[in-house]
């Protein structure tokens, strides 16, 4: 099945959060299932150099805002797959992906450019596969023109956050040139619903996925639903959960070149050597016998920094724990973090900022990965520090959920430790029982082991996004969605 893989985040070459690690995993294991799937993405400033040899494939144009933008296709690869860069200057050539003052209108602008590359393409997919509300627009788009050849194509919409809207107001939709087909439907209980991109993309695409089941069933609730519960309740028929995977590739701790040092779940000789490692980076006490805990994470509420400050407040005076994070956000947390390292120095190392080398010896240095998570789609992290042998500590949330399990011995599939309310004293406990098992070496090993027996690799997942763009196929042919009525 021939595939086009929409984002404006790619790693390696532009990366905010894990919507980039999944655009660079996902469509490679699709294609080692023989699928024809390539990318496409806008060419961001920051990507120039990176990208230089790329080669010329074409040229197109769009209209927006009563002014005409011409643009250059360039094709190069990611990873084996073949990737498409849109380059449209007066969008894309920012010094950031995302914090413009224009950015709902950059990411329409995107869309439209799609559809103008592909207008005129040699290579055509069967399937569009939408990522995140900033593709969203190729799906409004093609419902509002329903005698365009490309509104045929059946539509993927993976939500990879719902807490991003991409909100416009009705002036937007005039500049766009939104009108009733799209601004209006009987899933929408209230006009604001439609009035922003994951609005959109959750009503004009033929099948709706997230990142893990869990997720799929919270953004049903209010609690979770971001205020379009309604409308995903309305779909929930055309809603699945696919858990998100790794590349167990790029994340091997027995050939990964980042690592001072290398082994595997039946040697964990290395691991020992990257933990001293870590603790020299940061200044720390040299000693194998601390228990040294971890975070690589962005500072935010939702990640649930002040409930990891709370709990470290709690136990770094009442035991030998160390803590190191890597990771920026709000200031306040940053302050905290920074705090909380200036009163324990040789236990506690900060480094505002990201640092994709020190991340990995942090997931392979580290004996605990905290991610107390307020909600989480996924979590990439959680799989990675399983694959490392660092035991995760998390919120019973969302992809968290669908990855963690309570360790409860020796004869338990448990893999870590997880809490429930998202308190400190929440997180408190269940680090609690971590740092119990932790001072039993035989029972540590054993559970390091379980964890990194896991495989949470694309290998079983991306086989259910291929079954998912079959039954895509097949709800467009029926006109069984919102997007295919009159």
């Amino acid at each position: 099945m021939n595939v086009l893989f929409a984002t404006v985040e790619l790693h390696p070459y532009a990366k905010v959060g894990g919507l980039a690690d999944v655009a660079a995993s996902l469509p490679k294991a699709l294609r080692r299932l023989g699928h024809d799937v390539r990318i496409v993405m806008p060419r961001h400033g920051g990507m120039r150099a990176a990208t230089a040899g790329f080669a010329p494939a074409g040229q197109f144009g769009i209209q927006l805002a009563g002014t005409e933008h011409a643009g250059v296709v360039l094709r190069g690869e990611s990873g084996g797959v073949p990737l498409y860069l849109l380059d449209l200057p007066a969008f894309f050539d920012r010094p950031r992906i995302y914090g413009e003052a224009d950015d709902t209108l950059r990411w329409l602008a995107f869309c439209d450019a799609v559809l103008a590359w592909l207008s005129a393409s040699d290579w055509q997919p069967e399937l569009l596969h939408l990522n995140e509300w900033h593709a969203a627009f190729i799906a409004t788009r093609l419902r509002q023109h329903p005698e365009s050849p490309l509104a045929r194509l059946p539509r993927v919409f993976t939500i990879h956050n719902l807490a991003i809207h991409g909100d416009f107001d009705d002036a937007f939709a005039a500049t766009a040139g939104f009108d009733a087909r799209v601004l209006s439907s009987p899933l929408a209980p209230e006009p604001w619903m439609t009035r922003n991109a994951m609005g959109q993309g959750i009503l004009w695409s033929d099948a709706i996925n997230t990142v893990s089941p869990t997720y799929a069933r919270e953004i049903l609730t209010p609690e979770y639903g971001t205020g379009l519960d309604p409308l995903l309740r309305a779909r929930a028929d055309h809603l699945h959960g696919i858990l998100n995977g790794i590349d167990d590739e790029e994340f091997d701790p027995a050939r990964d070149p980042r690592l001072p040092a290398h082994y595997t779940r039946d040697d964990l000789a290395g691991k020992a050597l990257c933990k001293a490692a870590l603790q020299r980076r940061f200044g720390l006490t040299e000693d194998p016998h601390y228990p040294l805990a971890a975070m690589v994470t962005r500072l935010y509420e939702q990640k649930g920094a002040d409930l990891a400050v709370g709990a470290l407040e709690a136990r770094l005076p009442r035991s030998p724990l160390q803590f190191v994070a890597l990771g920026a956000g709000e200031p306040r947390y940053e302050q905290a973090l920074r705090d909380l390292a200036e009163r324990y120095p040789q236990r506690v190392g900060v480094e505002i900022g990201f640092d994709a080398d020190l991340a990995q010896l942090i997931y392979a240095g580290s004996d605990l990965f905290l991610m107390p998570s307020r909600f989480e789609p996924c979590g990439l992290g959680q799989m990675i520090a399983l694959r490392y042998g660092s035991v995760p500590v998390v919120r019973r949330t969302g992809g968290l959920a669908d990855t963690v399990r309570e360790w409860t011995g020796a004869e338990s599939n448990g893999n870590g430790f997880l809490f429930d309310a998202p308190s400190p004293e929440a997180l408190t406990g269940a680090l609690d029982r971590a740092l119990a098992v932790y001072a039993q070496p035989d029972a540590w090993r054993a559970l390091v082991r379980r964890g990194m027996s896991d495989d949470y690799s694309w290998r079983g997942t991306a086989g259910e996004y291929a079954r998912l763009y079959d039954q895509s196929i097949e709800i467009a042919r029926a006109g069984a969605s919102p997007a295919r009525h009159s």
